[in-house]
């Protein structure tokens, strides 16, 4: 699919005369489908959140009726030892009635099978509930032990976008100061680039020194193939005034997105399955354009990178 947009993006490049309504038409629809592609993404790793924290109050649950279980089982057993002491005392009464009267001994030997009676159906009661404790203590143990393998494989991942953090912010400092950052949030590494670094007023062509912090980001994500990068061009709300090569705002930010591909697609070692590219137009500011400087942050390049979520999703349907 990026391949498809690339292509499009430099013909429409070549072709300085006029866009056919079908080309836009094709550009948008593209445009749509990976915007679609992108909720996805974002419900997806929603779902995840919630299903692992479902994940951890099911163990909580566990862990209370486990608990609960246990004082059963406790409960059980010092009624079982007080009836066995009963039990002694009342073979001692026998033994001591035995020798004076018949009458009594036949009494004392009907309470008394009727309390071995109790104490069968309580050993019984005892036993049944020593082993749905066992069976319940496994379960919890097996859940403990998944959730944890989740909570290390979501650490796992935290830490190595920290680590692609640190070695972009490495890879990049030269361009500090000059309308880039870096920062981690949500599980996600955001590379934010303002158009003074990459683009003219009006242009998807990429200046030098855009194309170089491009190679350089590149040349780290190269590194990193089990990340999701997806390119946002996003627009100030000033409507585009060109000289009729685009449509608009949302035009223009799509072939900015494009054409920071197509310099990553450069480097062989990027996957191009790994690259998707979209154009927001003004629809998603992060400052005010009722002002220059906000203006001019809202004017830029998001590069947001998210890890490859297959293996806490197996997890998560094992437990």
């Amino acid at each position: 699919m990026l391949k498809k947009l690339s292509l499009i993006a430099l013909t429409l490049t070549l072709t300085t005369s006029c866009v056919s309504k079908k080309i836009y038409t094709d550009l948008e629809n593209k445009y749509a489908d990976l915007k679609k592609e992108n909720r996805a993404l974002s419900s997806e790793n929603k779902s995840l959140s919630d299903a692992l924290n479902k994940a951890q109050n099911d163990l909580a649950k566990l862990k209370k009726d486990y608990d609960a279980t246990v004082a059963q089982r406790d409960k059980l057993q010092t009624d079982y030892d007080a009836t066995k002491t009963n039990l002694d005392n009342l073979k001692e009464s026998y033994d001591a009635l035995e020798k004076n009267s018949s009458s009594a001994i036949a009494a004392n030997s009907k309470k008394n099978r009727e309390l071995l009676a109790q104490l069968e159906a309580k050993e019984q009661a005892l036993a049944a509930e020593n082993e749905r404790l066992e069976k319940l203590k496994k379960e919890l143990e097996s859940r403990s032990q998944r959730v944890a393998e989740l909570e290390n494989v979501i650490a796992s991942k935290d830490a190595a976008m920290t680590r692609l953090k640190d070695a972009i912010s490495k890879a990049l400092t030269n361009f500090e100061g000059k309308g880039l950052t870096v920062e981690q949030r949500d599980g996600k590494v955001y590379i934010s680039m303002e158009n003074k670094l990459l683009f003219q007023s009006g242009s998807w062509a990429v200046g030098a020194n855009g194309r170089e912090a491009v190679k350089q980001l590149g040349s780290v994500l190269a590194k990193n193939p089990e990340i999701a990068i997806l390119i946002e061009g996003h627009t100030d709300n000033v409507p585009y005034t060109g000289n009729g090569q685009l449509s608009g705002n949302w035009d223009l930010s799509t072939k900015r997105a494009t054409a920071i591909v197509t310099i990553l697609r450069e480097n062989p070692s990027i996957n191009p399955e790994n690259l998707t590219a979209a154009g927001r137009g003004e629809f998603a500011p992060v400052a005010s354009n009722d002002t220059a400087e906000g203006k001019a942050k809202n004017r830029r390049i998001e590069v947001i990178l998210t890890p490859k979520l297959d293996e806490i999703s197996k997890l998560l349907n094992d437990i």
